[in-house]
């Protein structure tokens, strides 16, 4: 029996072959992949392609993108790598699998760093976020947006979290991310890292006893299903982020560099108007089956924190971005 390994070595390659390959000379179009682990219908699915369609628009049809959603092409570990040697083209990820390559990528994943929606927006837009971004490129990847990802909360099966005595000793699964599991161990609980493609079974049959995530993906993830339990701890504002491949975005032109830089920037008012809507439906639709939604104390939460930050932000280069996010307005 040909392995799981083999069968996703052999589809890299071949991924590999075609990416940004012209079509016929007539044609002279490339078509540029895309990965997501969300399922179609997503904000982020849609706000790629949305951005698909400037870029095609921008280039006269001569650059196309397609998206594979559902984690097509695989977990979003192995999409960073694909992506890195130019197996894939695009990649939507979530800022955690970066922590542990990118330094900067820690500071907006901190816990409660963003006061609120309204602030993550105005720091990632701006010169930090730049410099967040530009902090891919020495990994291989250009980076060219961030998506939103809403408020993490925490959800479970067992009980719902009011105090930090809840969360002594339950499992929950984390990004993973040395980070995410740092926060969630001085918490009191055991942060158990797991890609999100193994999150519901490991709900359903007790490996874990909780997670934490948004709306939209307890709902899109149906982990709603097997744990009813939803607190509203807002420990995490941290952005999504769209990037590129460097090795395909330096066979592009300097032109057709910008129109995907301008149609990435401008998709991220598509996306925000996106999530905003589905959000809310997530959130109307897990409460109405039936899930225990309580809202929490966040003092205690944010005091635990002490630590985490402490051990993440001893580089003074970390140290100042962190306080340049407090100062902005």
């Amino acid at each position: 029996m040909i392995s799981r390994r083999l069968l996703a070595s052999a589809a890299a390659a071949a991924l590999a072959a075609m990416t940004l390959s012209p079509a016929p000379a007539a044609a002279q179009t490339v078509t540029l992949r895309s990965a997501d682990i969300h399922p179609d219908g997503y904000p982020t699915v849609e706000a790629v392609k949305f951005f698909g369609e400037l870029v095609e628009k921008g280039t006269n049809g001569r650059i196309k993108v397609q998206v594979f959603h559902s984690a097509q092409l695989g977990q979003e570990k192995e999409t960073i790598e694909q992506a890195r040697f130019g197996v894939i083209d695009l990649n939507r990820i979530n800022m955690g699998p970066f922590n542990n390559i990118i330094a900067e990528t820690l500071i907006p994943s901190l816990p409660f760093i963003f006061r609120d929606t309204a602030h993550m927006r105005k720091v990632m837009d701006g010169p930090i976020g730049e410099q967040i971004l530009k902090s891919f490129e020495p990994q291989g990847l250009v980076g060219l947006a961030f998506y939103d990802s809403g408020a993490r909360s925490f959800y479970n099966s067992k009980r719902p979290i009011k105090t930090l005595a809840d969360m002594k000793g339950m499992k929950v699964r984390v990004i993973q991310s040395d980070l995410f599991l740092d926060l969630v161990n001085a918490l009191g609980a055991n942060a158990t890292p797991m890609p999100p493609g193994e999150v519901y079974s490991a709900l359903q049959t007790g490996v874990v006893d909780g997670a934490e995530n948004n709306w939209p993906s307890y709902d899109s993830f149906r982990h709603f299903e097997v744990a009813k339990f939803y607190s509203i701890t807002e420990h995490s504002l941290s952005p999504e982020v769209f990037v590129m491949s460097k090795r395909s975005f330096d066979k592009l032109s300097p032109a057709d560099q910008e129109v995907v830089r301008k149609a990435a920037k401008e998709s991220v008012l598509k996306m925000r108007e996106l999530w905003e809507a589905r959000e809310k439906a997530s959130e109307a639709k897990v409460r109405a089956a039936g899930v225990q939604v309580n809202s929490v104390d966040k003092a205690p939460f944010i005091e635990a924190m002490k630590p985490v930050y402490e051990k993440y932000a001893k580089d003074a280069k970390l140290k100042d971005m962190i306080q340049r996010i407090q100062a902005t307005p």
